[in-house]
């Protein structure tokens, strides 16, 4: 009869039941990774061999080959590392406190800018790199779209630029002091 070998100290042994739950769990993270929208797997930059499996699975329409398929997504996931994968979706998602944060920040701004006059000089002063004219523009009319009670197509419009305003331009002098 043979000796179990012993465990090193630096080693410990997982379960049979853990290594299960962690393959679940990679095989769920595979399954995300397929109903994610195409250019937010592009920029995920994953392993040619994991990027194949995934973009195979969203070929497949059958539920048997959709299971296997995604079995072996989860066997491909063995070799990735997940952690940054799943923390960009994470951040996706608004799971990141942080994103969540600055998601509050944006909606406070638009709020400040719809409602007061003043707040676009604020916005400027900490903001100087963006443009004033189309920003302004796109106040005046999310106003007057409110008191006519249209859809809110400007309005969305204008968080969409205030985020891009806030995630490329650089901060003012006393902004940067304070961080």
């Amino acid at each position: 009869m043979s000796e179990p070998t012993p465990i090193e100290d630096d080693e410990e042994e997982v379960s049979k039941s853990q290594r299960k739950r962690d393959m679940t769990a990679l095989q769920k993270l595979g399954a995300t990774l397929v109903t994610l929208k195409l250019s937010q797997i592009e920029q995920l930059n994953l392993p040619e061999a994991l990027l194949d499996a995934v973009m195979e699975a969203r070929r497949l329409t059958k539920h048997e080959a959709i299971r296997r398929q995604m079995q072996f997504i989860g066997r491909v996931m063995r070799n990735v590392d997940a952690a940054p994968i799943q923390a960009q979706i994470d951040a996706w998602n608004g799971v990141n406190d942080q994103e969540t944060a600055k998601q509050h920040q944006l909606e406070r701004w638009r709020d400040r800018l719809i409602e007061d006059d003043a707040a676009l000089a604020e916005f400027i002063a900490q903001f100087p790199a963006c443009d004033a004219q189309p920003l302004r523009t796109l106040i005046r009319n999310t106003r007057k779209e409110r008191s006519l009670n249209k859809p809110p197509a400007n309005y969305r419009a204008l968080f969409r630029m205030l985020r891009e305003i806030m995630h490329s331009a650089p901060l003012a002098d006393d902004e940067e002091q304070a961080q």
